[in-house]
């Protein structure tokens, strides 16, 4: 029998929210464990221990505790001899990021990988920022949408997960890929990318020209909720000012996900799902639990956030909009874990040390990857 991924129980509440938000026909949407194993179900991938379910983030004892390293992307390795003051060669021998750490206090090392764009998360540190944050307040809309229509520029996972949920909500997605960086997940992962983006419409747009961005700003112009994943610098770059539009747009719902937040030091942190996990104090949970290091679930901050966007979007549209959304990923998952620990209290404990004596089985889907068809509300 398949462990039960800690945390399903808060993401499944979240789902039955957005159904209700859709009366009188209430939408058939995924179970909340499906969503959160498929991707790893399809990959043939176990349940993670000190090796994220995916493989690109890992787990190294630190001189006083440990540090969750995503290397995911092609150039990450190339920021280590930074990190660690040694050079390329020194780095890429087996063991070296192991030694290295070992030297590192957590707090030292984490400060450090973040300086330098490295996913990096310490196994002790408290999530930066709150989970939803409402950075702007506009004009609300007097009579919302019955079918909005969203339009969705986000990649990889939380992202088009939100979308997703959105469509088989009733909402009407336009996905929208730069020419020159499409989403990475149309590549690396086909079968989940499909599962993420069905009932989609998509587009491309070459958002480096003018005529590109001319066309995005047309586009947010006729939308009512816009998800996007960006950090701040990266949309001024577009020429996008987020708080702006939501200011002058009437009903406009705008989600912005982000790792840790858009404020301070944290608004410029990358992260991704595994790393969020540890951040938002998951894995210390675990570790409390079981007295094992480990990731819980697969890249569990993206499906967790994924499923709260979709909700704050549509309960941010039937309540007239006007809103810019912050969501951070490694806050998303610290709310969670409180929220369940209220909830469920010893039964989370068992969960997690289930969990943990689980590591190395493989992760098993209760059903087929959802493609329910959208159900207008």
């Amino acid at each position: 029998m398949a462990a039960v991924i800690p945390l399903a129980g808060w993401a499944q509440a979240q789902l039955e929210d957005i159904a209700a938000l859709c009366p009188p026909r209430r939408p058939v949407l995924p179970l909340a464990q499906d969503l959160m194993r498929e991707r790893a179900h399809a990959n043939g991938s176990a349940v993670p221990g000190k090796v994220s379910a995916g493989g690109g983030c890992r787990f190294y004892r630190a001189r006083d505790g440990w540090i969750a390293l995503n290397l995911a992307r092609p150039d990450d390795r190339t920021l280590l001899p930074a990190l660690f003051a040694c050079d390329l060669d020194d780095c890429a021998q087996p063991g070296q990021i192991d030694r290295r750490f070992a030297g590192m206090a957590e707090a030292q090392a984490v400060a450090r990988g973040r300086l330098l764009g490295l996913a990096i998360a310490g196994l002790s540190e408290v999530a930066a920022s709150p989970a939803r944050q409402i950075s702007m307040r506009g004009p609300r809309s007097a009579l919302p949408a019955a079918r909005p229509r969203v339009l969705d520029l986000t990649a990889l996972w939380a992202g088009p997960l939100a979308g997703r949920l959105l469509g088989l909500a009733g909402a009407d997605i336009l996905k929208i890929e730069s020419t020159d960086r499409p989403d990475p997940m149309r590549h690396s992962d086909p079968v989940h990318f499909a599962a993420l983006n069905q009932n989609k419409r998509h587009a491309r747009l070459a958002f480096r020209s003018a005529e590109g961005r001319a066309r995005l700003l047309a586009l947010i112009e006729g939308a009512d909720i816009v998800l996007e994943a960006a950090r701040p610098r990266a949309l001024r770059q577009l020429g996008i000012d987020a708080d702006a539009l939501v200011r002058s747009r009437p009903g406009l719902s705008w989600v912005t996900i982000t790792g840790h937040g858009i404020c301070g030091d944290a608004a410029d942190w990358i992260a991704f799902g595994d790393d969020a996990g540890v951040a938002g104090g998951l894995s210390r949970a675990l570790f409390d639990a079981s007295g094992k290091v480990g990731f819980v679930g697969d890249a569990i901050g993206d499906p967790l956030t994924g499923i709260a966007a979709a909700r704050a979007a549509l309960a941010a549209h039937r309540d007239g909009g006007g809103q810019r959304i912050v969501l951070s990923m490694s806050g998303v998952v610290r709310a969670a874990l409180e929220d369940e620990h209220v909830r469920q209290g010893p039964l989370l404990a068992r969960q997690l040390a289930a969990w943990a004596a689980a590591q190395g089985t493989p992760f098993r889907a209760r059903q087929a990857p959802a493609s329910a068809e959208p159900v207008a509300c």
